[in-house]
């Protein structure tokens, strides 16, 4: 008990007192505002380099600072964290969590040692959840609010919008029926503002064991929608298919590039036995795959550039015949149900000068066609 005691109080002292000189909450508070000033989507805290903000997709030192000691980066750690997640970052090297500012923002945060330092990265998450509209992204997204079942995927690089795009479609779906939405979250991001639906946000390590546990149980919770944060494996993905079989509306992200490679990616997740039933289950329940990246902006910012692929009957047929490679090919040529490849988006933003013709090719995986479609 006595042990206990001191452990806690020296705690507290890391927690509120300077350490050489150094204020860590106030440094923390100063460092935060920074980002929020500079329209910043990331702040890394790392031995041996000043405090960095990601601008537009560039990381800007802040050399008004003071180089980082691993006393320095430690003690930051331990201004984000509580004292149980201290401990279990003493256990495991590396946690994520939310950590919520002034009542004003909210930051998903990963904590991990490199070369035994403590090292910090922080991912600003807006206050206000955007629409499809102020976000820049084609009305068509707003079908994939009015299924009453099915199986939605958002996929791209990370960092790339996935996370405020899944948010503006949830939140549409709360302004606009009386349902009740689930989210399943590593940690929890955006916080819903309850409207017509009921929302329930339940955070991995704090809330439930694990998303797996957490889809399980959703069943016995009599959700209409069920956002999970990012499918893993393939336990997790099986539960969401079901789910999505059995009646509810699931939306989910993966880190892949287009709609072709998540599909693939899907099945091939699974065991050689398993995979016919998952192909079925697939075809029968997907709704649509957006893939999205946000290209530098000329006017700076971002704009987003997204691929659309709807789960029409032909791609449909498409997933249960095995033949994913023709996926491309199907959302090129058709542009009439609403489908729009990532080619034909980056070369409309080229062209209305949103962005350069540089920055279009280096995101695009077929230039030659891209030259095409923009008439050079």
């Amino acid at each position: 008990m006595v042990a206990k005691k001191v452990h806690e109080f020296f705690w507290l002292l890391i927690l509120r007192q300077f350490s050489n000189g150094m204020n860590y909450e106030q440094e923390l508070e100063e460092l935060l505002s920074t980002v929020a000033m500079q329209s910043a989507s990331d702040v890394h805290i790392a031995v041996g380099r000043y405090p960095t903000i990601r601008v537009d997709d560039a990381l800007l030192p802040l050399s008004s600072k003071k180089i980082l000691t691993p006393e320095d980066t430690e003690s930051f750690a331990q201004v984000i964290m509580t004292k149980p997640q201290w401990e279990k970052f003493s256990l495991t090297n590396e946690i994520d969590l939310g950590y919520s500012f002034r009542d004003k923002a909210r930051f998903r945060v990963n904590i991990f040692r490199q070369r035994s330092f403590v090292s910090i990265v922080m991912r600003l998450i807006p206050a206000h959840v955007k629409s499809i509209e102020e976000l820049g992204l084609p009305p068509i997204l707003h079908e994939f609010t009015r299924h009453a079942q099915g199986f939605f995927l958002m996929v791209g690089p990370a960092g790339h919008g996935k996370s405020t795009t899944l948010a503006a479609l949830i939140d549409e779906i709360n302004h606009e029926r009386a349902d009740h939405i689930l989210t399943i979250e590593d940690p929890i991001e955006y916080l819903f503002q309850q409207d017509r639906s009921i929302i329930d946000q339940r955070e991995v390590g704090i809330d439930t064991k694990d998303f797996i546990t957490a889809l399980r149980s959703a069943f016995r919770q009599d959700p209409d929608v069920i956002m999970v944060g990012e499918m893993r494996d393939a336990e997790t993905i099986g539960a969401a298919l079901t789910a999505a079989e059995t009646g509810h509306l699931i939306f989910s992200t993966l880190h892949t590039n287009n709609a072709a490679q998540t599909i693939d990616r899907i099945i091939d997740t699974f065991p050689a036995e398993q995979q016919g039933q998952v192909r079925n289950q697939l075809a029968m329940t997907l709704t649509g795959v957006v893939s999205e990246r946000l290209i530098p902006r000329l006017e700076g910012g971002r704009i987003p550039a997204i691929e659309v692929m709807i789960a029409t009957p032909a791609i449909r047929n498409l997933i249960r015949e095995k033949k994913t490679h023709e996926v491309d090919l199907v959302i090129e040529t058709s542009a009439d149900d609403g489908m729009l490849s990532l080619n034909r988006s980056l070369a409309e933003l080229a062209k209305k000068r949103e962005i350069s013709l540089e920055n279009a090719e280096l995101y695009s995986s077929n230039s030659s066609e891209l030259r095409m479609l923009i008439g050079r």
